[in-house]
């Protein structure tokens, strides 16, 4: 079934789009005839492959590497003896070094181009791996854990890039494509975590600094599709831009900035706090944790897919209302039954996996000329509220666990906090939900509804 849902996606990609298609996709196809490129050319299927093998494979290994921590955090908190601030400080990292990697990468691919960048990417996530795995104090952990995630964010950064040159027709159908890769390596993630920690080579347990090096060092397989593809000259910067001041002006931009910051900060921090709180809070096994990791990861993937026709048909700031709301409630009632709702997390991953398409749809569609400058401010901007919601949670956590310590004991102490740290997540899908409602009711307004 996959296979053939895979073969339509690639036919798809490859057909010329008929008369009166979808005028971004003509405005694309007419920039590479200018370029003179013949990137995603039928005729030019051969040189068409390894780019795109590229972009399919490197979002499979960035999936990975993104979401592995979720059944570490609890080994690597036993090891060094953090309490959940400095768990927190350490999945901050994570947001911070995307941050610095945005401020940069442009650069690069326009220096450099996207090959190149791709390649350097790959191989930073590779040695990372190799830092981590001989981490022997929370310092050393900390830098390593921050240039993985400088990796992470050149890698997400350079894949759209690449995405956005060489899916010239069908650009939504073959994005998707590649976004449902990142998510089937996020669904096997937390398993493969969990079970690679066990695993035995000479007489010692691999544990999570194994886990981190087997799975980073797998960034050296797409580097042969890169090393070996023909990737396009032109970069997107050719592009006539707006000025970031004039972007400022339009409150627009600041919703969007608000939707996904929260959007985001609910959608990522799942992976690094879901396996903990279901550990300490339930008691529950390793294995057991990641499994229902995993389940929210298979949720969010085939949401991506499905959502799609329900966004089209009632809207994107209607849609985004619907789903970020949806999340809140799953998982305030998940956080409000105990452990037998404990599926909830699992299904608010259906209505958080859909925002973040969304927004770069709707992005898309209000700056068609200008999408790639509103993306490079907003993601930016998000890098910086990123930062600050994984921090919350653990100042979050930590502090109310002292407050119930005192009255209730160690163990009520350390469940209220648990429970108070990831209500935020789900204040965080609220958040998202309302602010869409504001852009909802400021574009109507306008009568410039998306």
């Amino acid at each position: 079934m996959l296979r053939s849902f895979c073969s339509l996606y690639l036919y798809a990609s490859l057909k010329i789009i008929p008369p009166g298609g979808h005028p971004l996709k003509a405005q694309s196809q007419t920039a590479a005839e200018q370029t003179g490129s013949s990137v995603g050319r039928p005729a030019s299927a051969k040189r068409y492959l390894l780019p795109m093998a590229t972009v399919f494979i490197g979002f499979l290994i960035f999936g990975f590497s993104e979401n592995v921590k979720g059944p570490a955090i609890p080994r690597i908190q036993t090891d060094f003896l953090l309490n959940e601030m400095q768990i927190g400080t350490l999945l901050s990292l994570n947001s911070l070094g995307y941050l610095l990697a945005c401020s940069f990468t442009a650069f690069l691919v326009r220096k450099w181009g996207v090959k190149w960048v791709s390649l350097l990417s790959f191989g930073l996530m590779a040695l990372t791996g190799v830092l981590i795995f001989y981490s022997r104090t929370y310092p050393a952990l900390s830098g390593s854990y921050f240039l993985m995630n400088i990796g992470n964010g050149m890698l997400e950064i350079a894949l759209a890039v690449l995405g956005a040159q060489i899916f010239t027709r069908n650009t939504g159908t073959m994005m998707n494509l590649a976004h449902f890769f990142y998510g089937l390596s996020s669904t096997v993630a937390p398993m493969l975590a969990a079970g690679l920690m066990t695993v035995s080579v000479g007489g010692h347990v691999l544990d999570w600094r194994g886990m981190y090096m087997v799975v980073l060092l797998l960034s050296v397989i797409p580097m042969i599709p890169a090393f070996l593809g023909k990737f396009p000259e032109k970069a997107l910067a050719d592009e006539e831009r707006i000025p970031v001041k004039t972007l400022m002006r339009d409150p627009v931009i600041w919703l969007v900035v608000i939707v996904l910051a929260f959007g985001v900060i609910s959608e990522m921090a799942v992976g690094g706090w879901l396996v903990n709180f279901l550990e300490k809070a339930y008691g529950w096994t390793n294995s057991s944790a990641s499994g229902m990791l995993s389940a929210f990861f298979l949720c969010f993937t085939f949401a991506r897919l499905v959502a799609g026709p329900i966004t089209d048909k009632i809207g994107y700031t209607l849609s985004l209302i619907l789903f970020a709301g949806f999340t809140g409630v799953c998982t305030f009632a998940a956080i409000l039954a105990g452990e037998p709702g404990a599926a909830l997390f699992a299904v608010a991953g259906i209505g958080i996996a859909p925002v973040y398409p969304t927004v770069m749809a709707l992005i898309a569609d209000r700056y068609r000329q200008n999408s790639d400058t509103a993306i490079s401010f907003i993601v930016t901007l998000i890098g910086v509220g990123t930062v600050a919601g994984n921090y919350l949670i653990g100042v979050i956590t930590d502090g109310i666990k002292r407050v119930f310590l005192a009255s209730q004991g160690p163990e009520t102490g350390l469940l209220r906090g648990l429970q108070a740290g990831y209500g935020f997540i789900g204040f965080c899908a609220v958040i998202c939900s309302l602010a869409s409602l504001a852009l909802y009711v400021y574009l109507k307004k306008r009568k410039e509804l998306l």
